[in-house]
């Protein structure tokens, strides 16, 4: 692996104007690298922002503040035309294979449409067999082309969502979720298929999800985010088995053991209190409302994500 980074996020913030002078803080001043042929995994509660950040990353949502650079090129200063060349590059897996599959196209134009936009078929049989080659890539059939979204599972539907993602020979693609709308038994075998995909491929991920097991399994690295901010960011082993920030030793607590006496023994850190609003975040550190440890320097000032220990990036004044 690549020790150099692909993507470099800088500051990010995206927040959302409601109007009678409400502001919605989804982002707010993230950052973070992906190397290149990694999988970084971002974690946290629903609504922490997590899905918001991988858009404006892919300017589906254009910034408020901040920079993010791929492969050395700022991305938010880059007019359409370029920004259409960068998309080759770039792509997402949406989180709900039922509404990001066009109900009214066949599988074959679904994929094909990419193919068309960025002009890499020269001929209908060429589209074709394209299209063919990428359904037996993610394990269908490539009789399923002539075929419609709704005569597919869930499962499958994903895999042409995949498909398509892969259409244009991206190095970078972003995992918004994509096994949260999946049934638990269809989950593993999808995320086995990312991974087999990215040895393939060489492919770098930003893989966002809330099951904490699955993202332990397929990910490098990975960045706890809470109300729109990292909380830690570490390698997947020595965060899973030694989490430092009082929200992710929370979130480890709530792993499930498959061992009944493992899981009985294993104590549960209860958080107290009500996740805050993003339109009225706590002053200070976000998450001392419900921090067990919160001290008075929690309330005056927001700590900075700094390095507590060699690897080990951290938001809070007591680690």
């Amino acid at each position: 692996m690549n020790t150099e980074p692909l993507l470099r996020v800088h500051r990010l913030s995206k927040h959302f104007h409601l109007g009678r002078g409400q502001t919605l803080k989804a982002v707010d001043d993230v950052s973070f690298s992906v190397r290149q042929g990694e999988t970084l995994g971002m974690v946290g509660e629903s609504g922490c922002g997590k899905s918001t950040a991988g858009r404006t990353i892919l300017r589906l949502y254009e910034p408020t503040e901040g920079e993010t650079w791929y492969g050395g090129t700022n991305i938010y200063r880059l007019k359409p035309r370029q920004l259409k060349a960068l998309r080759r590059e770039m792509q997402m897996i949406f989180q709900d294979p039922y509404a990001s599959l066009n109900p009214r196209m066949t599988i074959m134009d679904i994929i094909g449409e990419a193919l068309d936009i960025h002009r890499l078929a020269d001929s209908r049989s060429a589209r074709r067999h394209r299209v063919e080659e990428l359904l037996h890539m993610v394990g269908l059939n490539p009789d399923h082309a002539t075929r419609y979204p709704h005569e597919f599972s869930g499962g499958q539907r994903q895999r042409i969502g995949i498909a398509r993602a892969l259409a244009v020979d991206p190095k970078f693609i972003i995992c918004d979720e994509p096994i949260s709308a999946l049934d638990v038994s269809i989950q593993a075998q999808v995320v086995n298929l990312l991974r087999d995909l990215q040895k393939r491929l060489g492919l770098t991920y930003l893989f966002i999800a809330h099951d904490l097991s699955m993202v332990k399994h397929i990910s490098d690295r990975v960045a706890v985010m809470y109300l729109g901010q990292i909380m830690e960011l570490a390698d997947s082993e020595t965060l899973y088995a030694e989490p430092l920030h009082p929200y992710t030793r929370a979130l480890m607590s709530a792993i499930p053991v498959p061992d009944p006496d493992v899981e009985a023994g294993k104590e549960r850190i209860v958080l107290s209190g009500e996740l805050p609003s993003p339109l009225k975040p706590p002053s200070g550190c976000p998450f001392r409302t419900r921090c067990p440890y919160a001290a008075a320097v929690c309330t005056e000032s927001k700590p900075e994500l700094r390095e507590a220990k060699p690897g080990r990036i951290v938001a809070c004044h007591l680690v």
